[in-house]
């Protein structure tokens, strides 16, 4: 049996990062993100019944993300009912990817873990995180969102505090050193485990 370890953190934390370090120590890794990509491109399964919904969201074919991000700002029911078609979509490729993964430890990358009850799947998670000025200098230096779109994000997602009392192993992502060396004792700790 698989030990199923959830990712999460909040955006600017660190997370993508993190989760290729697991997968570089040779887990198994299955990204939420990744997942909605598949399911928003040409062909993909969120396609059609968001057409049916949101009609203006689908540009050649495929779901345009800033098109959805229009839609969810001039109207706050959108997202739900977005959410609504979406998360059960994700979690369908989540299973067949779990189902077809059968290495000692599978890491689950989901940045809404917590919001959608997913950790109730896992059998442990982790949280990454790192001060709250820190993450915002990240993400607004990316440039890909104003520091509105930010806050408006922010606000859907549990406070990164709350998702580390609430996680098994907390790892702080302040330099990709200290990070490694956590994410190399959470896997000894869970191979413990296993053994126990």
């Amino acid at each position: 049996m698989s030990f199923r370890l959830g990712l999460t953190g909040s955006i600017g934390m660190g997370k993508s990062t993190t989760a290729a370090m697991f997968a570089e120590r040779g887990c198994a890794l299955w990204d939420a993100d990744a997942a909605v990509h598949r399911l928003y491109a040409k062909g993909g399964a969120a396609v059609a019944p968001l057409q049916e919904t949101f009609p203006k969201a689908i540009e050649d074919g495929a779901v345009s993300r800033d098109r959805l991000r229009e839609i969810i700002a001039a109207d706050p029911d959108a997202l739900p009912r977005i959410e609504a078609i979406v998360h059960p979509l994700v979690r369908q490729d989540r299973e067949i990817f779990a189902a077809n993964h059968t290495d000692r430890i599978v890491v689950f990358d989901i940045p809404l873990l917590f919001e959608t009850g997913g950790e109730a799947e896992m059998d442990a998670v982790a949280c990454v995180t790192i001060p709250a000025q820190l993450q915002r200098e990240r993400v607004l230096a990316r440039g890909t969102m104003s520091a509105e779109d930010l806050d408006r994000i922010l606000a859907r997602q549990m406070p990164s505090d709350e998702k580390c009392a609430r996680a098994d192993y907390v790892i702080v992502t302040d330099t990709l050193e200290h990070a490694g060396a956590q994410v190399q004792s959470v896997l000894e700790d869970i191979e413990r485990r296993r053994h126990a």
